[in-house]
């Protein structure tokens, strides 16, 4: 299988890579940071610079082409702003989306957050409202498209190793802590089961 990552630095995508490389399969991130090249070839995956918040998408879908599938992985970040939620969280996967329309891969896998639930809550802070507010604007785009999506909301990220004791069911769940590693294997799992296109799982220990 050949696989694009945008976010191609991020802790998740850097542990989808290794364990995609691992298996044979061929891996390529996409980045903003040149100097980031070679934490990404230390996980098995080809690095092809491109900034989301600047790249067209013709551009991007030049990018894509003879993938097999893409992993919308990337993320502004915490204390980034409300502003880069939206053009990271947000436009970033709407353009990875249309890229890959026009490039003809089918398979997109987003990466999205349990919690959307609670957007408006006065007890959320600000900027985690707007990161949900993000992620729901992009799961709403990336399912009007023809592809063959799926989304995947973790819960709260940690960085414990996995002890592949997961729970992953479709909403509503209650909110609970997972390992990025466990997202990780869960993002493989999906890739290689035709029965989660289409459906919005999200992922706690």
């Amino acid at each position: 299988m050949d696989v694009v990552i945008a976010g191609g630095h991020g802790k998740i995508a850097l542990r989808l890579s290794k364990l995609l490389s691992e298996r044979g399969d061929a891996v390529a991130g996409l980045i903003r940071n040149p100097a980031q090249a070679g934490d990404l070839a230390e996980a098995g995956a080809r690095a092809v610079v491109c900034d989301l918040e600047r790249a067209s998408a013709e551009e991007l879908a030049g990018h894509l082409a003879g993938a097999d599938a893409v992993v919308f992985a990337a993320g502004a970040g915490p204390g980034s702003g409300a502003a880069r939620k939206e053009t990271v969280d947000r436009d970033g996967a709407v353009l990875l989306a249309e890229a890959a329309r026009r490039a003809g891969v089918r398979r997109y896998l987003l990466v999205s957050s349990m919690g959307l639930d609670r957007i408006g809550d006065p007890e959320v802070t600000p900027e985690f409202d707007a990161y949900l507010r993000a992620k729901q604007a992009a799961e709403e785009a990336v399912k009007e498209r023809p592809l063959d999506w799926t989304v995947l909301r973790p819960g709260g990220l940690t960085d414990a190793p996995t002890e592949r004791h997961a729970h992953l069911a479709p909403p509503p769940n209650r909110f609970g802590q997972v390992s990025r590693d466990e997202v990780a294997h869960t993002l493989v799992r999906l890739l290689d089961d035709p029965s989660t296109v289409h459906q919005t799982l999200e992922l706690t220990t």
